[in-house]
């Protein structure tokens, strides 16, 4: 892969969608070689005795090679396969070790989006490091985003702010996977999680089969939330909901079975809570499927 980088101007539109880029490349830093380069723009360049501070969000995806990222908090190891998430306003400093050099991907961007998305409490430190080892999906929208910059077709603006949108949401997955992988609770949440899709139209003792598998109901659901962004409880009612959807368009069982076979004593209830997780109450969708057929 050859060396590129590329500074953008966004227009009045390009800011007004919430996510725009002002700079993508990527460099192979040879060893033995100065760092960082001079040819960037001020605003960019910097002294290494000086460090820097940015006026936007970067992230720098370290594919081969190693060296240090530093910052008031302290000195952090960039190892190859590292994410460097550097916010604006944020002192800091980096440099490959001179033995190894290493290949770096960046893309620098900023909008109202962008600091409601990095505002999440996943991104909540302020300098964030993460070791993901090399990922060809990460790779994959560097080099989507290289072929676009630098056509510079209209809109070319949006179709990678919607990149830069998969490339925090991959970040987040990585982050999250990071404080499961390869432990005991991860195995057992997807275990419950298949046993509460198999058998969504019975009531589930959740307390009770966490403990089947030694894990205190209270660390079990925390964990879970944690894993998946809901409660267990709520999960299993999303469920339902999902297959109550289902009987409602594919059979011609009455609400009130529905409800009943779901679990939901009161069809009043089932009603209301359908509607309010929905928009729209069963009746509705029942009516919508016998328009679509006529």
């Amino acid at each position: 892969m050859a060396d590129f980088f590329k500074y953008l101007t966004a227009g009045e539109s390009d800011k007004n969608w919430g996510l725009y880029l002002n700079v993508v490349g990527n460099t192979r830093i040879a060893p033995m070689s100065p760092y960082p380069s001079t040819e960037h723009p001020t605003g960019y360049h910097y002294l290494w005795s000086d460090g820097r501070i940015l006026n936007e969000f970067q992230v720098n995806y370290i594919s081969e090679g190693q060296g240090i990222l530093e910052t008031s908090q302290g000195t952090m190891q960039v190892k190859p396969g590292s994410i460097m998430v550097i916010r604006p306003g944020v002192w800091h400093r980096y440099r490959p070790e001179i033995k190894t050099g290493w290949h770096e991907h960046y893309v620098g961007f900023d909008g109202d989006i962008a600091r409601h998305l990095l505002g999440q409490s996943v991104y909540s430190s302020e300098q964030m490091m993460i070791h993901c080892g090399y990922r060809e999906e990460l790779i994959d929208i560097y080099l989507k985003l290289y072929d676009l910059v630098s056509e510079e077709t209209p809109g070319y603006q949006q179709v990678c702010s919607g990149l830069v949108m998969q490339l925090l949401g991959l970040i987040v997955a990585f982050k999250k996977h990071q404080n499961f992988s390869g432990k005991y609770i991860e195995q057992v949440i997807q275990k419950i999680r298949i046993h509460m899709h198999e058998n969504v139209e019975q009531e589930i003792d959740l307390a009770s089969i966490a403990g089947d598998h030694q894990i205190g109901y209270s660390y079990f659901r925390k964990m879970f939330k944690r894993y998946t962004g809901v409660s267990p409880h709520q999960y299993q009612l999303e469920l339902k909901i999902l297959r109550a959807k289902e009987l409602l368009i594919s059979t011609d069982k009455s609400i009130k079975e529905i409800g009943y076979h779901l679990g939901f004593n009161s069809i009043y209830y089932f009603s209301r809570f359908f509607k309010d997780r929905t928009g729209v109450s069963p009746s509705d969708i029942r009516k919508n499927r016998g328009s679509r057929n006529g």
